[in-house]
């Protein structure tokens, strides 16, 4: 369903409207604070990629923004190696070369055939892409994929703050390196990765119906509806998700613990996903005694 393509969206770090934003039930949003002894640390779910033309930040979140010091965000995104495109690109093939031994013909076996068709209707030609693991291939047919559905990582949550924070020369900090993140994928089986790539494929014959469901969630800040959309996904493909997911949410929960100790106010932007559900960051830093509060 194209629902796991949504999810997709937020976990990967690389998914929405916020102008005319309307709060949910509650009047909540996507933002949660936590308070030190001298400080207010604030969370805010992201959505990575957002349609042209979509840019200003929901207001609670603006309001986060003007009362924080610093930023910190998944990577950081003032830093001039992520933002340049090509070192990003190169640092990724390195990342994803097979070993001298393998291809990615060799990889997907007798399913190669079927997966080049698909991946060349889609827009991909599997011939130049024989030297990289199938994550790599899965990532290029997503980028593809969300480009032609109008989405684009310029209009992203990460990047408006980004603009924000050079302009009002507040410091950005990253809680992973690029490179961590690709080897989150490349830590993957190649069974899984195999799956992944399917997956993303199957995505692509779907329509936005369900996709403009998940983004409608956020905008309301229904982490209700928004818990189970990951739910549903770990059901599904638990081998992907963990490490998307609960996994990096433990590796981060305890520098962000750390902010609490500071003098500054902090506003963490991440991921949605990392933010609602089991083992998300706000669960976990609940199960450590902080008071986290929905705004």
């Amino acid at each position: 369903m194209i629902r796991r393509l949504a999810a997709l969206l937020v976990a990967l770090a690389a998914t929405v409207t916020a102008t005319a934003a309307a709060a949910g039930p509650a009047g909540h949003s996507i933002l949660w604070s936590v308070r030190g002894e001298h400080n207010t640390v604030y969370l805010f779910g992201s959505i990575h990629v957002l349609r042209s033309g979509d840019v200003g930040l929901p207001p609670a979140a603006a309001k986060a923004y003007g009362d924080a010091e610093r930023i910190v965000m998944e990577i950081d995104m003032d830093d001039p190696f992520v933002s340049d495109p090509a070192a990003i690109t190169s640092m990724m093939q390195q990342s994803a070369l097979l070993p001298p031994e393998q291809s990615l013909r060799t990889v997907l076996g007798s399913d190669y055939p079927a997966i080049a068709e698909r991946s060349r209707a889609a827009g991909l030609d599997l011939e130049a892409m024989d030297r990289f693991a199938p994550w790599f291939v899965a990532l290029l047919l997503l980028q593809i994929e969300i480009t032609e559905r109008g989405f684009d990582a310029q209009h992203g949550i990460e990047q408006q703050v980004t603009e924000l924070a050079v302009a009002d020369r507040k410091p950005i900090t990253g809680l992973e390196t690029p490179a961590e993140q690709f080897a989150v994928l490349g830590g993957l089986s190649m069974a899984d990765q195999k799956r992944f790539l399917l997956m993303t494929l199957e995505e692509s014959e779907q329509d936005d119906a369900q996709l403009d469901l998940m983004l409608d969630a956020w905008r309301r800040g229904d982490t209700a509806a928004l818990a189970r959309t990951l739910s549903e996904e770990f059901e599904d493909f638990p081998q992907l998700y963990r490490p998307l997911t609960e996994d990096r949410n433990r590796a981060w929960v305890g520098d962000l613990e750390a902010l609490l100790d500071q003098r500054d106010d902090y506003l963490v932007v991440v991921g949605a996903l990392h933010l609602v559900g089991r083992n998300s960051v706000v669960e976990l830093l609940r199960q450590r005694g902080h008071s986290v509060t929905q705004h």
